[in-house]
């Protein structure tokens, strides 16, 4: 057993890929929704696993080089882990685990039974792009990641169509945007192919940082950032990301939500500063007058926009947009803790939005609609579901005690450490107009009367588990941010440092580092 375990641990960068990507097919093959669920389950958890072990083997910014099939790069493809990619894995794949109990149970009133297993199998695909987004250290490869990752969610969001018909015109809004990010993205790559003659990272960062002045690299760095700006729903690339979270089923709203953005987040991070460096003028310019002012943008209008919902969903998916523009504020400060304070809420908002979509879907469950007026006096009636929705929205203000508030106060700390106090007020400013949508939500969930015609009982344990699980973890890091601060500084500062490309990490798993 001992030497059995010790050889999946050596193998843990490409397992955690890997074996999502097996039970897909398995899902389908067994064609009945309960083997179909249990392989999910299994396979989503050993994801895990393996992502948490990875996490804390480069907590002190070590740097796992696995070589696919013992080929070293540049001949071969390269897993390459760091403290920034560590998180994301963990973050896709806990989300992955915990919506997979919720799904069994949701899916039966939102999806035809037929489609059922082919539903994990999608999920299981989607799940398998992301991971290994995130886990590759091949430019190609993220792309051909993406694009697994992207056709499995265009066919997730379309199974909501049971529901609304809505859904199948949303999937295609989401298939065009999104061919159009990865056509932009893709010719990024084959211009920094043509000036550089690779894709793998390391290489890139070594070649890049002596072609400032390249007309081709800084092309490249266009297309990359507007084609992952796509990916991201950065505004105003964002318009694909209400209708999707919307008319989605509520499962993959939740999960898409806490994961899709945030590894496109990361994709972003990765060329800016390992493959790319902040010391070029041309991104630093980018940065300042480009990506911080609409940042700036989303955190007020996105929220503006989500008090004037009446669909909950939807108003989500617009608080959404706006937590997305302090991610990307948090890039543009271009210091330590700025790049941290968007690590930090990168997990942050992905555990509270999770738990909140989570909370729509069990009273979508229960009353047939996502319709803020038809929740009215749901508060008493489904009272665990709606305490839920109450303390995520409390994280989405920033109330201190919920993790919300660690991110945003990460993210003033790096605005007053620029220099930047104006910013400061506007993130403050911003988190206020939060208040008023969530308020909304609450006045009608305890003020308002229930309708004679809604009377219904508690979500099942099968929908309230999940959705208390991040609730959970949305209050424990708001208490205890010691790990997930620590992570995300490690990470900062190997970004920053540009040491995912030069460092010299040790041998680790018996895998020759570079």
């Amino acid at each position: 057993m001992q030497p059995f375990l010790s050889a999946s641990l050596q193998h843990a960068p490409i397992l955690a890929v890997l074996i999502p990507l097996l039970a897909a097919p398995l899902a389908v093959l067994f064609g009945r929704t309960g083997p179909a669920f249990a392989i999910s389950l299994l396979a989503t958890a050993l994801s895990l696993a393996f992502s948490v072990y990875l996490m804390f083997a480069v907590l002190d910014g070590s740097v796992i080089s696995y070589h696919i099939g013992g080929w070293a790069p540049p001949l071969g493809i390269e897993y390459r882990i760091d403290a920034a990619n560590a998180l994301v894995l963990v973050l896709v794949s806990l989300i992955a685990t915990i919506v997979v109990p919720f799904a069994r149970t949701s899916i039966r009133d939102e999806i035809d039974e037929k489609h059922h297993t082919l539903f994990f199998a999608c999920y299981l695909m989607c799940f398998t792009g992301l991971m290994g987004v995130a886990a590759t250290g091949d430019a190609f490869n993220i792309f051909v990641f993406l694009e697994i990752s992207s056709l499995a969610t265009y066919a997730l969001v379309a199974l909501g169509a049971k529901k609304d018909r809505r859904a199948l015109s949303a999937a295609y809004d989401y298939l065009i945007v999104g061919t159009i990010g990865a056509t932009f993205f893709v010719i990024g790559l084959g211009l920094l192919y043509m000036a550089t003659g690779t894709l793998n990272l390391v290489e890139l960062a070594e070649r890049v940082a002596v072609l400032e002045g390249n007309r081709t690299v800084r092309s490249a760095f266009a297309f990359i950032v507007i084609g992952m700006g796509l990916k991201a729903a950065m505004y105003p690339l964002h318009r694909w990301l209400p209708g999707a979270y919307t008319f989605a089923p509520s499962v993959i709203s939740a999960f898409l939500a806490a994961t899709a953005t945030k590894v496109a987040v990361y994709v972003i991070l990765r060329f800016m500063f390992s493959v790319y460096s902040a010391k070029f003028g041309f991104e630093r310019d980018t940065l300042e007058f480009i990506i911080l002012p609409f940042g700036v943008i989303a955190m007020f209008l996105g929220s503006l926009v989500a008090i004037y919902q009446v669909n909950l969903k939807r108003l989500l998916a617009y608080s959404s947009i706006a937590q997305i523009g302090y991610m990307l504020l948090g890039i543009a400060l271009l210091n330590v803790s700025g790049v941290a304070a968007t690590m930090v809420h990168l997990f942050n908002h992905a555990v509270t939005k999770g738990a909140l979509f989570l909370a729509v879907g069990a009273i979508i469950y229960r009353i047939g609609s996502p319709m803020v007026p038809r929740m009215a006096g749901l508060g008493k009636q489904m009272p665990w579901t709606s305490a839920a929705i109450v303390l995520g929205g409390l994280s989405m203000i920033g109330v201190p005690g919920t993790a919300g508030f660690v991110s945003k106060w990460m993210l003033l700390q790096g605005a007053l450490e620029k220099g930047w106090w104006p910013v400061s007020l506007l993130i403050v400013l911003s988190s206020l107009i939060a208040v008023v949508y969530v308020w909304k939500v609450v006045e009608t969930l305890y003020l308002k009367p229930a309708s004679p015609q809604t009377n219904v009982s508690e979500a099942p344990l099968a929908l309230l588990l999940p959705t208390w699980a991040l609730i959970g973890l949305t209050i424990w890091f708001g208490i205890d941010a010691e790990l997930t601060n620590a992570v995300s500084r490690t990470a900062a500062e190997a970004l920053l440092g540009g040491n995912f490309g030069s460092a010299t990490p040790a041998t680790i798993f018996g895998v020759e580092g570079r």
